[in-house]
């Protein structure tokens, strides 16, 4: 049975200045997965905070759903005093930004979901408790040569740039246990119910090199949240943040303005 999870629990991270803009990190990640948007600072007040089990955010003691993530957002930013920002979330980050758009709509401004879907295929489903086990045994990092592949194309793994080695390096240093219960998390996961809901202008954002699972996911994404647009970037997979970062920088800055 999920449990709430303590907002307490949260240290929220703030960069620059303007309108906040929430980034919510992909699995296995922290907050540090978006200094390659820092650039958008000079126009926004970047907020971000490691979720549980990640970073400095203490593994929680119960399982959790992807509705407790996106209640324990809600009222960390009651907390700050953040009646209302952009919500931006990659993958894991995206689901949260999903159902936390839908529940609480008067909070969210504009959305931005990148290479996330609401609902993973029965396949994907069952490969999840598959990942949390390995993790649970051999720990995040076990798991990184296939994280590699999907995150990334193979050229940018080739030229070994510094967003494969934070990648490498965050792996390594994340808990197995709070890995494996965001991944169950993922696995249990069903927002397609919410997409309607979702009233806030949202662009949803897919590397060209994803899975056509994920591509299709962006699809209907774009089809259920209603005014949403969609946007293919080229030479990117799964991480398609930090592998064309200037290219998203570019197109949040042009929706968010």
């Amino acid at each position: 049975m999920a449990q709430s999870l303590d907002p307490a629990a949260i240290r929220l991270h703030r960069n620059g200045q303007g309108t906040p803009l929430v980034m919510l990190h992909c699995l296995g990640m922290t907050h540090h997965l978006w200094d390659c948007l820092s650039g958008l600072a000079d126009r926004y007040t970047l907020i971000s905070y490691d979720l549980p089990g990640h970073g400095e955010t203490p593994v929680p003691a119960t399982p959790y759903g992807i509705e407790e993530l996106s209640a324990q957002l809600s009222a960390v930013l009651k907390r700050e005093g953040i009646p209302r920002a952009h919500i931006m979330g990659i993958s894991l980050g995206g689901l949260i930004a999903q159902c936390f758009a839908a529940t609480e709509p008067s909070m969210v401004d504009r959305l931005v979901l990148c290479d996330t879907t609401p609902r993973y295929t029965d396949e994907a489903r069952a490969n999840w408790a598959v990942r949390a086990a390995a993790a649970r045994r051999d720990g995040a990092a076990s798991l990184l040569p296939m994280i590699e592949q999907i995150w990334f194309t193979p050229a940018f793994v080739a030229a070994e740039p510094p967003a494969v080695k934070l990648v490498r390096d965050t792996f390594r240093a994340c808990s197995g246990e709070g890995y494996a219960l965001a991944c169950e998390a993922l696995g249990a996961a069903d927002l397609r119910s919410l997409a309607p809901r979702i009233a806030a202008p949202t662009l949803v954002i897919c590397g060209s090199e994803e899975s056509d699972a994920f591509k299709d996911a962006a699809r209907w994404l774009g089809g259920h949240i209603a005014g949403a647009r969609v946007e293919f970037v080229a030479q990117a997979a799964h991480a398609s943040v930090l592998e064309q970062p200037v290219v998203i920088e570019r197109l949040v800055r042009e929706f968010l303005r």
